[in-house]
């Protein structure tokens, strides 16, 4: 993951959003980034989610605040 030093400025308040959340992996590694510029990521936004796969629970456990529109479950 890459991000441009200028791309987010201290104090920027920053909302993630995403097609599908699945593991959690990537959307927790671009909030570190932003965290890393001084930005405060306010929550993540998802359209689908895989419960099955942890993603949603991941995030919330690492202190973000996670929504998405749909789930679903199984294979």
């Amino acid at each position: 993951m890459e991000i441009h030093t200028d791309a987010i400025v201290k104090c920027d308040q920053v909302l993630l959003v995403d097609g599908l959340i699945a593991t959690g992996g990537t959307v927790e590694a671009v909030a570190v980034l932003i965290q890393k510029l001084g930005g405060i990521v306010t929550g993540c936004a998802f359209v689908i989610d895989l419960p099955d796969l942890g993603g949603l629970k991941r995030l919330i456990e690492n202190g973000l605040d996670p929504l998405s529109l749909c789930e679903f479950e199984g294979d």
